[in-house]
């Protein structure tokens, strides 16, 4: 964001589906870039669509991540603080990680601590960010499938940002040389939005440096028109580069951002985009929640517009990350709801028909929350998924197989 009071400041195809699902590469380690495309650690194109997650300032309120899945989002990008907050320990980021992977959610985790850099005293330059993940480096080590790192959220302000491009790809170098392989999101300057075109005209640049990065731009009151959305964006994807907008709204005290164009040019182009943000905004940012006080039945005017109006994202039924629908390359087969069904109950000590096996979520082929292959049950079943949502009592309720149903006009997980 571009300003915040504390909780502001503190809160500092049709989609693309068919697309989705012919583009391929080479399969490697977990997420990676190739020819201005991101995709996922099985070679299926990935195109990152969901909301932004305040997690620093509002560590409880994590049944955002249900909700955010419910709503239809394959990703989200949660906010984290190497100290500027309160220092994100390396249990929360695997708290976050597996709340991510339990909701079929690929994390785009960012450090928030650099927002305004050179503008604002109290931020950190990108050399602590480096810092914070290299301390938090065992939590996202090995979570390559599915865990993207965003160095540092709009590392500059409107001054002192002309060593952007040096600095971030020192950054970037010394992230690459402690170990960390997953692919790297980089924000522009100028609180995100880079007016003075610094990341683009950098950006080629700034690639060579890393074959496994994507460029990161805030949309707020610099992108008021279609003919701003669009020329920034192309000049990305015309040379091949991938880029993304990490964040933007249809409101802000900045100006008032082109938020139709930026939904559906970016649908039409395949490229990701993630609203700010699901709940927690303040002061003069208090618009840009989509729900309010965390509660999913309590829709804002731009969380109705995000995700239910055109080019939202129930229009965009965003396809999840393969990682998940083909359990990880796992051979176990798959269980109704997208998730690997477990090779053993050993698995679930606690009976709630979910394991975890080969670092990630499973289902446990008949227990008490029946992971029957047919569906049917066995008379014992859970009334209410491991997530919180009502089991769905048809998988009919799921056209989509997305393994998320609807059902009493609410939301529903199948078995």
């Amino acid at each position: 964001m571009i300003a915040r009071t504390l909780a502001a400041t503190a809160m500092a195809a049709l989609a693309l589906g068919s697309l989705a699902t012919v583009a391929q590469a080479d399969t490697g380690t977990g997420f990676h870039v190739d020819s201005g495309k991101i995709y996922d650690a099985n070679g299926q194109q990935f195109i990152p669509q969901g909301v932004n997650i305040p997690y620093a300032w509002y560590q409880d309120e994590t049944q955002s991540f249900a909700d955010a899945r419910a709503a239809g989002a394959n990703a989200v990008r949660v906010v984290l603080s190497g100290g500027r907050w309160g220092a994100t320990s390396t249990s929360e980021v695997t708290e976050v990680i597996n709340l991510c992977k339990e909701n079929q959610l690929v994390c785009i985790l960012e450090d928030h601590d650099t927002t305004g850099y050179g503008e604002d005293s109290a931020a950190t330059p990108l050399s602590s960010s480096v810092n914070f993940w290299k301390g938090v480096s065992s939590a996202i080590k090995g979570q390559e499938d599915y865990v993207m790192v965003n160095i540092g959220n709009e590392p500059y302000g409107n001054s002192g940002y002309s060593s952007w491009a040096s600095d971030t790809v020192d950054a970037i170098g010394q992230l690459r040389s402690a170990g960390i392989e997953n692919t790297l999101v980089v924000d522009g300057p100028n609180w995100g939005q880079d007016w003075s075109y610094t990341m683009r005209d950098n950006a080629s640049t700034v690639a060579a440096a890393d074959d496994n990065l994507v460029f990161d731009v805030h949309m707020y009151g610099v992108f008021d028109s279609a003919s701003a959305v669009t020329s920034y964006l192309d000049s990305f994807t015309s040379q091949n580069l991938a880029i993304m907008v990490g964040e933007f709204a249809n409101h802000h005290t900045s100006g008032t951002p082109d938020a139709d164009t930026i939904l559906s040019y970016t649908r039409n182009q395949g490229i990701g985009m993630l609203g700010w943000s699901w709940s927690g905004n303040g002061g003069a940012d208090a618009p840009l929640d989509m729900v309010e006080d965390f509660d999913a039945s309590r829709l804002t005017s731009w969380g109705q517009r995000f995700i239910n109006g055109n080019d939202g994202l129930k229009a965009r039924s965003p396809q999840i990350a393969s990682v998940y629908t083909s359990g990880g390359g796992s051979d176990r087969g798959t269980a109704p709801n997208g998730y690997p069904y477990c090779s053993s109950s050993a698995s679930d000590p606690d009976g709630d028909g979910w394991g975890w096996e080969n670092s990630a979520s499973c289902v446990v082929a008949d227990g008490n929350a029946d992971g029957n292959a047919d569906g049917t049950g066995d008379g014992n079943e859970d009334a209410t998924a491991p997530n919180g949502y009502p089991y769905c009592s048809s998988s009919a309720s799921d056209p989509d197989g997305d393994g998320w149903g609807w059902e009493n006009s609410a939301s529903c997980v199948v078995r």
